[in-house]
C-alpha cells in the first residue's frame, strides 16, 4: 500500500503534525447581547474558526441583552418588550446557522426573563427553555462548561485570573466587556491560566448607555487549544 502522507520534515512536518493532531480547539465567543451586537463580530468568529481549525464553540454569556426588562432604568425611547426580543432571535439566527453545536453559559441578561418570574412568584415550570425561546436547537445552555480541565463561566465574581486562582483551574470567562487577556498563574506542580474573552457588543448603542464614561469595550474572541493554553484574537476595528 502506497504511504500518502506528505513528504515534509523539520517546521512543515511539526505544523503539519499541529494542524492534523487530534485536540479540542474550542472557539470562545464573547458577550453578544443581541441585538446589540457589532456589525462584523460574526465574521471576525467565523473567520477565528477557520484560523484554528476549531471544532467546538461556547458561547460565554449574554447571548441576548433582555434591555426592555432590566432592573437598571431601560430607554423609554427603545424598543418594546416583544420587538427586542423578535429582533434578537432574528440576529441569533445567524449565529445558529453559523455555529449550530454550542455551549453556552447562561449570563445575567440572559437570565434576566427568569429573575422577573422568579420575583413574580411564577413556577419554573411555566418558563421555556432558552433554546426552545431563542429557536437556537442544538445549543445547550448551562451555568458551567469543563472541558478538557479548563471551565467555562459568565464570569460575574470578579477577574479571570483571579477565579482560576481560587478555583485552582484554568478559567475562561466574559462579562467584563472591557477586559481581554490572557494570564497564567505557575506555581511548584501546577501551570493554570485564566482568559477574559472580551466581547462583541456594540457600544454605541441605546442599550449600552449605561456604560458611556466607562472604557471602550474590548472586541474580541478566545480560542483554547486541548486546555493547555488560550489566546486571544482581537477584531480589527
Amino acid at each position: 500500500m502506497k504511504d500518502f502522507r506528505p513528504r515534509i520534515k523539520g517546521n512543515l512536518r511539526k505544523a503539519y503534525d499541529n494542524i492534523t493532531k487530534k485536540e479540542k480547539r474550542v472557539l470562545v465567543i464573547g458577550d453578544l447581547h443581541e441585538p446589540f451586537c457589532l456589525n462584523g463580530y460574526l465574521d471576525h468568529c467565523k473567520k477565528t474558526y477557520a484560523q484554528y481549525n476549531c471544532n467546538k464553540v461556547v458561547f460565554i454569556g449574554d447571548v441576548i441583552d433582555n434591555h426592555y426588562s432590566s432592573y437598571h432604568e431601560s430607554d423609554p425611547d427603545g424598543m418594546g418588550a416583544g420587538d427586542e426580543l423578535e429582533y434578537a432571535i432574528k440576529k441569533l439566527s445567524k449565529w445558529h446557522k453559523a455555529f449550530p453545536e454550542a455551549d453556552v453559559t447562561i449570563g445575567n441578561h440572559d437570565r434576566l426573563i427568569r429573575r422577573k418570574a422568579f420575583t413574580g412568584g411564577i413556577p419554573k415550570q411555566w418558563i421555556k427553555e432558552y433554546a426552545d425561546v431563542l429557536n437556537v436547537p442544538g445549543w445547550k445552555f448551562t451555568d458551567r462548561v469543563v472541558i478538557d480541565g479548563v471551565q467555562y463561566i459568565h464570569g460575574e465574581s470578579g477577574r479571570a485570573s483571579k477565579k482560576a486562582k481560587d478555583d485552582m483551574m484554568s478559567t475562561v470567562q466574559g462579562h467584563r466587556h472591557t477586559e481581554m487577556f490572557t494570564e497564567f498563574v505557575v506555581g511548584a506542580n501546577f501551570k493554570i491560566f485564566g482568559c477574559a474573552v472580551g466581547c462583541g457588543i456594540n457600544h454605541e448603542s441605546y442599550a449600552m448607555a449605561y456604560g458611556k464614561n466607562f472604557k471602550k469595550p474590548a472586541i474580541g474572541c478566545a480560542v483554547v487549544f486541548g486546555g493547555n493554553y488560550a489566546i486571544n484574537v482581537p477584531m480589527d476595528l
